[in-house]
This record gives C-alpha cells, sequence and structure tokens, in this order.
C-alpha cells in the first residue's frame, strides 16, 4: 500500500491535535502493515504556490486547444503542480491532516488541491465527464476543530469541499477522523471528544490494513 500524506499544519506535533491524530493512524497502520509505504508532504515545509494566470493557461488550454503549445513561463508554472501530481498518482490512499480555520480547510491546503486536481495532472475531461487519471481508492481525512459539528452541519464547509473536490476526480470513499470540540472556552469534555477520536483513527487504520491484507 502506497500512501500520500498531506499536512497543513504549522503546529509541533505536541502543541496540534490533528498531528496527533495522524500519529496514532500511522502508528496503528504502521504496526499492523510494516511494509506500507508513505510519502509525507508538509505543506508548510513545501509550501504550494497559488494559483496564477499561467498556471491557468497550462492546465485548461491545452483541453479546449490540443494543438496548443505552452510558453515556457507556462511550463515553469507546473512544476509544483507536476511534482505533487506524480506523487498523487503513485498513491493508493490518500490521507489529509489538517485543523478547521473558519470553518473551512487552512488556505494552504486549498492552494495545495488548487495546484494537483487539475485536467492533464490527475484526471482528463472526455464525453462522459472526469477520467481519473490515478489510483487512489481512499481518502483519509484526520482533522480537529475548536466547535462541535453534527453531520451535515452548514456550518462544516471542510467536509462538503473535500467531497466535491476529490469526489469529481473519482474519489467517492472518505473516511474521517474528526477530533472536535478542542477549545476549552467551547467544550468542558476536550479530553473526551480527543480520545474517541484517537480511537476512530486507529479503527481507520484497522480497517486499511485489513483491506491491504485481503488484496
Amino acid at each position: 500500500m502506497n500512501i500520500l500524506h498531506v499536512c497543513a499544519n504549522p503546529k509541533s506535533t505536541e502543541e496540534s491535535v490533528s498531528k496527533q491524530l495522524a500519529a496514532r493512524f500511522f502508528g496503528k497502520l504502521m504496526e499492523l502493515n510494516p511494509d506500507v509505504e508513505l510519502n509525507n508532504v508538509d505543506l508548510y515545509q513545501e509550501k504550494p504556490p497559488y494559483y496564477t494566470n499561467d498556471l491557468y493557461r497550462r492546465m485548461w488550454n491545452p483541453v479546449f486547444d490540443p494543438d496548443y503549445e505552452p510558453s515556457k513561463a507556462e511550463e515553469a508554472a507546473a512544476n509544483y503542480a507536476t511534482k505533487q501530481a506524480e506523487l498523487f498518482k503513485a498513491a493508493d490512499v490518500l490521507v489529509l491532516t489538517m485543523p478547521m480555520w473558519n470553518f473551512s480547510a487552512p488556505g494552504v491546503m486549498k492552494a495545495w488541491m488548487d495546484q494537483v486536481l487539475s485536467p492533464g495532472q490527475v484526471f482528463e475531461l472526455t464525453d462522459e465527464g472526469p477520467k481519473p487519471l490515478h489510483n487512489i481508492t481512499s481518502l483519509v481525512l484526520l482533522v480537529a476543530s475548536g466547535g462541535v459539528y453534527k453531520e451535515d452541519d452548514e456550518r462544516d464547509a471542510l467536509s462538503t469541499q473535500m467531497r466535491a473536490a476529490f469526489g469529481f476526480v473519482g474519489i467517492s470513499d472518505i473516511r474521517v477522523a474528526w477530533a472536535d470540540g478542542q477549545n476549552p472556552l467551547f467544550c468542558s469534555d476536550c479530553e473526551v471528544r480527543r480520545e474517541m477520536a484517537f480511537d476512530a483513527a486507529e479503527e481507520l487504520a484497522e480497517d486499511l490494513a485489513e483491506e491491504a491484507a485481503q488484496g
């Protein structure tokens, strides 16, 4: 099993509940399946650039005009996207670790998605719709938030965005371990909620390990 792990949290693991979730998830997964190949991308160490017009032209002009020849500037603008797309296409499972900020994903995660989820990189457009150019079967979200969010909560733009964006490129199996209620100003049971999320993360790891063993 090849896993691409993309983390969008600038804090240390000691300070970050989402990173602690990731530690529990990968600790259990490696215990059960030590042959896992893991590629880690820390978005605060490998920062994605913002989407530019040159990148747009490089990715989308060939869709509308198959004879389009990108300029050198346009090719250069795609360097980060191409590198990250190669990691994406080598993976069987994608794991995203992040906090919820202002009811959505951190901006650096959105910037990474804008780079990678591009035509010619991880999908192509056909008469039948988007066709995946990758082998990812599952997306695991490891998330922490200060507040508590019920299922389909209208304040939760994070999971809605992830399901829409990754569903567009053919990833519909989305699994979530969410440590909510982590702001003690909002919740008095932060530790209980955190431990429940740790247990959920380990259960997700067990499920993936069992599925990999079954082939």
